[in-house]
């Protein structure tokens, strides 16, 4: 009795069973398997322990967690994910006080935002607010208005800015 061996995926030419996806030529079957998530226990979190908040999603309330957040929705209230990334697209439209290790901006964010690490105001993004964090970028282009509060970790405040910054130039006050 012999055995013939076949990759995953791809039915085996002894098999006198129908398939359930039989109709379905093997390599559009193939692709179809190869195009699934993979889900590895190895190494810290990956692109399949995000959230996506899609663009025609709208919430009203309190979005709490522990995986990063993309966010192309729109979203009022508060986000509180203290030990991911938060991800405004450019479409986004935030109107919630953030707290994360990391915030990155495309889009418009209307409210105060701390991060444990960094926050990247890219030149397409808005920001109206202080922010708290380790470390800020705010690129050409990007507009800000707000106060600037950067912390070292294990410490309380140390320098407040206050800071109007858009792509005609900047005005700031210590």
């Amino acid at each position: 009795m012999s055995k013939e061996h076949t990759q995953p995926g791809t039915p085996s030419p002894s098999s006198s069973e129908e398939s359930p996806l039989s109709s379905v030529p093997p390599a559009a079957n193939h692709e179809a398997t190869s195009m699934r998530p993979s889900y590895t226990s190895s190494g810290p979190s990956t692109a399949t322990d995000r959230a996506t908040i899609g663009k025609s999603l709208q919430i009203k309330g309190e979005v709490i967690g522990s995986e990063s957040l993309y966010i192309d929705g729109k979203i009022e209230g508060a986000i509180t994910l203290p030990d991911s990334r938060v991800t405004v697209s450019r479409d986004a439209r935030v109107s919630a006080n953030i707290t994360a290790r990391e915030v990155v901006i495309f889009g418009e964010v209307s409210g105060n935002i701390r991060a444990s690490d960094r926050v990247d105001i890219r030149s397409e993004g808005s920001v109206t607010g202080d922010v708290t964090a380790q470390r800020i970028t705010i690129g050409d282009g990007a507009f800000f208005r707000g106060g600037i509060d950067i912390s070292k970790p294990g410490q309380q405040k140390d320098r407040i800015v206050r800071a109007d910054i858009s792509a005609n130039g900047a005005q700031t006050a210590a």
